[in-house]
């Protein structure tokens, strides 16, 4: 035969392109220079990377994962892996979505030496050595021999680089509500909007490419293609003009979680979309026929010729081949021809169209057809680099070919063997996919409520069906929604036949790819099967069909199909591989991004803020860390020595607003408390405090607080901040089942609390308290009393949380601001100065004091955190007794312990392992320096035997270095409590 020779020089982009309409996407008044693999191109705006170099006359833009073998664009749409490529910063990139940018580099991936001779394709030939699953049973013995094998198997199948110092940029996240989401804005899902919007509801529409319409953008429905090119004007007029529906281009829905909850992605922002319906229209995947050499850079799907024609204004090919099971490639050869492409041959696997007059339609273009044939192969030169012409045979059953052949020299292969629906949102919703053996039809069914399907996914693709079944999916939704309107009958008649059976024609040589990520071929999925995996399923996971980036889409229906037929059964038996999101791959940046969070701001924010304090967030607060030292500098390590140096020397204030406060009242109010902490709280006297610790069923620590007796039956509580939601949660469940008679209520925000801590504390607040005598005979260590700050009724704690005498002061949250000015006015002479949390916990750490959640994890129960003081053993019960007691019984395996180190050494930090020879036993919890003690402090998960004061303990800290430090007993400083207790 003679091959199909393409030009060697590189098309002018500017000469080359379609005439309009075709190009839809493009600005040819604006052009865009870029380079690829170091070579310069040019393209327009609007154009991807794949359609700017194919433009340039450019196909082989990949090489494949296993055999490296040279590849191209199929779908024209980021629906495969061929088109795989490395940005300077991120590896990966479909180059078919990638937009055009000036100045844009980019290199292929996955090669050895360069992208037109890579020496690692050689590796084809010894695929027979490398068969499915051989790396489960190669490389598992003699026993250690992965270690050798693995950094040579990973850098051969390793595909793009990652820069692991690359910005990712902003990211955020945004939330939507709507009466009902659309998922698809083909005919079916513009139809479904404006039927939706014009019944009352509120819709989001959502399309993944960046605009609407569809297939209406570029496939062709009808010999005529007015029709069809005036219903997309007008649909896409009237959506854009409706004032009740939004739209969401360029955005992908990633999956569907339970009650319409739909993550979206679109550029930098991922949506969190609520909907109370939702319409998948989301079409259907145009599927490749299978033949030996099918992946060949030039053979592409119809679709994807169809994409390039009317998208970018692009020629596929000079001389092309139709491959088709079904009407939509006569379609797509008449598009073809009318662009000036030689269509040398229609290759139809059937005898005939359904519709007769496609057959004269395109006998009328002087197309060959050839009826009953199919493709056995496809030719290349040396280098694979393009496809140069195909070899037919006629169809002599199901999968098998005659004898007499015909070779046909092309530049591009256009494929249509039918469509799979874009199922995979509706299986994630619980819905079932069946298929039709006979009819070859697909059908899904079992959606939850409010889940609706339409269009192509749903089976119908005459385009006066498509958009019926459209509007018959938004009545629905309107009803269930509860509007008044008549629900559409279904499209009648029976669907249409779009699929052929069995477009899979296996060679004697192999190379017919199944699955075109993994270099999968139809002997490996046979193969796979007679390894004893019968279910499709283990398939996929043996195989690894379908696990690659486009997750199936093109591979999971003929993987079905050879399954069945392998183990004698029928495709509704096998079913296909299931469906699990994200539908496409997202970015780690997107799951990380910025949340769009509420925060609280305490009482005396406003006060912070004029005093230039550096803010944090604490929970859902936002709250003081430190405030500007003396020198007037905001170095954190400066001023948090600084402030904590005054409170122990003279007297400082810390706005403390957004600890959690719970109020418990009722017959029961003890009993209840007394459940709920462990500690005894029965007898707990009025006007007294109590340390109150929480554990769960397990045993674990999850919260503390401070329990103040107000009356018989009343109690206020506090909380950590960012505990208080679940410690009330806990309360209300286990009242629930308890039904004790008590009124539990969160009143975090109806309080304002500041904490005075220093020794001249008491002195301060005698100038400005009334109703309480503050000496300590009469106000001792732990007590409560109600009384007055200047005009403002508080509550008043003698709680000594950093280790000093110590008042805190609660009063209701609209006193807050006066409550800050009145102090700070009246602690003037005695140099009174706030605070922050950084302060605090130093402070508190040179007392030894635990702060949960940083200093305990998932684990942590009382006894090994040095709190079994403040379990009762006596009691009958309390919430996670018996877990307390079974792990107090059994051998330690940790202790929290504090330690010390020279103020010279390095400075762990926290999450620095601590080691036990080699074994790993703990981590640092906290580490400060401590100008107290002038020394480096700390608390530490150690080793049991390592936990009395003497010991010492190994720590690793950065670059590998390891410290010895001092096991020392707690608290570090005024051992005795004096300071406290005064």
């Amino acid at each position: 035969m003679n091959r199909y020779e393409p030009p060697a020089a590189l098309h002018d982009t500017a000469t080359d392109r379609l005439a309009a309409p075709m190009g839809r996407r493009i600005d040819r008044q604006a052009p865009r220079r870029f380079q690829f693999e170091g070579t310069p191109y040019a393209g327009y705006a609007g154009d991807t990377l794949a359609s700017a170099l194919i433009a340039n006359g450019r196909y082989l833009l990949s090489r494949s994962f296993k055999y490296h073998r040279p590849r191209g664009p199929l779908t024209l749409a980021g629906q495969d892996a061929n088109t795989l490529v490395q940005l300077p910063d991120e590896p990966n990139v479909l180059a078919d979505t990638q937009p055009l940018t000036e100045g844009l580099s980019v290199y292929g991936q996955n090669y050895a030496g360069s992208l037109d001779a890579d020496r690692d394709m050689k590796l084809g030939a010894l695929a027979k050595f490398m068969p499915v699953g051989f790396y489960y049973r190669a490389f598992y013995k003699p026993k250690g021999v992965w270690k050798y094998w693995e950094p040579l198997i990973r850098k051969k199948a390793g595909l793009g680089v990652f820069d692991l110092d690359a910005d990712a940029g902003y990211h955020d996240k945004a939330y939507l509500f709507a009466d009902v989401a659309v998922v698809g804005s083909g005919p079916a899902g513009l139809k479904a909007a404006l039927t939706a919007a014009d019944g009352g509801a509120r819709v989001l529409l959502i399309e993944q490419e960046p605009e609407l319409g569809g297939a209406l953008t570029y496939a062709r429905f009808a010999t005529d293609t007015a029709p069809s090119e005036r219903l997309l004007d007008d649909l896409v007029a009237e959506v854009e003009a409706h004032d009740n529906i939004r739209l969401l281009c360029n955005a992908t829905c990633n999956g569907w979680f339970k009650d319409h909850y739909l993550p979206v992605i679109q550029g930098r922002r991922l949506y969190k979309v609520r909907a109370k319906a939702c319409i998948v229209a989301s079409g259907a995947f145009d599927q490749p026929a299978i033949f030996r050499n099918n992946d060949l850079p030039g053979i592409m799907l119809a679709s994807a010729a169809q994409r390039l024609m009317r998208h970018y204004a692009i020629k596929p090919g000079q001389r092309a081949v139709v491959l088709t099971g079904n009407d939509d490639g006569y379609l797509a050869a008449l598009d073809l021809v009318e662009q000036g492409v030689e269509v040398a041959a229609l290759v139809d696997m059937r005898a005939a169209p359904n519709e007769t007059k496609l057959g004269d339609a395109v006998e009328a273009q002087g197309i060959a057809r050839y009826r009953e044939h199919t493709i056995f192969e496809a030719h290349h030169a040396k280098a694979h680099h393009r496809v140069t012409g195909v070899e037919l045979r006629p169809i002599a059953g199901r999968g098998e070919v005659g004898e007499a052949r015909t070779d046909i020299a092309c530049d591009v292969v256009c494929m249509s063997a039918g469509y799979m629906p874009a199922y995979q949102l509706l299986c994630q919703a619980g819905g079932k996919l069946s298929y039709c053996d006979e009819t070859a039809q697909f059908a899904i069914s079992g959606l939850p409520k409010r889940l609706y399907v339409a269009g192509s996914a749903n089976g119908f693709h005459a385009l006066d069906r498509v958009v019926h079944d459209g509007a018959r999916a938004a009545t629905q939704a309107l009803r269930d929604l509860g509007h008044q309107v008549d629900v559409l009958d279904a499209p009648k008649g029976a669907l249409e036949q779009v699929n052929y059976p069995w477009p899979m024609f296996a060679h004697p040589k192999g190379k017919e790819f199944v699955d075109f990520d993994e270099d999968l071929q139809i002997a490996d999925i046979i193969n796979a099967t007679r390894h004893g995996y019968r279910d499709v399923q283990l398939v996929k996971r043996f195989s690894t069909v379908g696990m690659g980036p486009s997750q199936g889409r093109h591979s999971a229906l003929p993987t079905a199909r050879l399954v069945a037929a392998a183990t004698e059964r029928s495709v509704s038996d096998t079913g296909v591989t299931t469906a699990r999101p994200p539908f496409a791959a997202e970015t780690l940046a997107h799951l990380a991004g910025r949340h769009f969070d509420p925060f609280r701001q305490t009482p005396m924010h406003r006060r912070h803020v004029e005093l230039g304090a550096h803010m944090m967030p604490a929970g859902d607060w936002q709250r003081p860390a430190y405030y500007p030292s003396r020198a007037g500098t905001l170095e954190r390590l400066r001023c948090q020595q600084e402030e904590a140096r005054h409170v122990r020397e003279k007297v400082g204030i810390i706005d403390v607003s957004t600890l959690g406060g719970i109020e418990v009242r009722g017959p029961d109010a003890a009993e209840f408390i007394n459940r709920i902490y462990t500690f005894g709280f029965l007898k707990q006297p009025i006007g007294r405090t109590r340390y109150a610790a929480m554990t769960n069923e397990q045993g674990v620590v999850i919260d503390d607080g401070v329990s103040c007796r107000l009356a018989e039956d009343h109690f206020y509580v506090t909380a950590t901040t960012s505990g208080v939601g679940r410690v009330y949660q806990s309360m209300l469940q286990w009242n629930a089942q308890w039904r004790l008679d008590v009124d539990i209520a969160n009143v975090t925000s109806a309080y304002a609390a500041v904490n005075v801590a220093g020794p001249l504390a008491r002195q301060l607040l005698e100038r400005v308290c009334t109703g309480v005598d503050l000496s300590a005979e009469a106000f001792p260590y732990l007590g409560l009393r109600e009384g007055f700050i200047g005009e403002a009724p508080a509550y008043l704690l003698r709680v000594g949380f950093v280790g000093e005498l110590g008042f805190e002061l609660h009063v209701p949250s609209r006193y807050g601001e006066y409550l800050w000015d009145t102090l700070m006015e009246a602690g003037k002479d005695l140099e009174l100065r706030p605070f922050g949390v950084e302060a605090q916990r130093l402070l508190r750490l040179e007392k030894g004091h635990v702060i949960i959640g940083q200093d305990t994890d998932g684990m942590s129960h009382p006894f090994e955190i040095n709190m079994g003081w403040a379990v009762n053993r006596t009691k009958p019960f309390f919430v996670g007794r018996r877990a307390v007691d079974i792990l107090h019984s059994h051998p330690p395996l940790r202790r929290l312990v504090g330690f010390r180190l020279p103020s010279t050494s390095a400075k762990p930090l926290e999450g620095h392992l601590v080691l036990e020879g080699e074994r790993i036993s703990g981590n640092v919890t906290s580490c400060e320096y401590s100008p107290t003690l002038d020394a480096i402090i700390g608390l530490a998960y150690a080793a049991p035997e390592r936990g009395e004061p003497g010991q010492r303990i190994t720590i690793r800290t950065e670059g590998g270095e390891t410290v010895t430090a001092d096991v020392v007993a707690l608290p570090f400083f005024d051992p005795d409590n004096q300071r406290q207790e005064l």
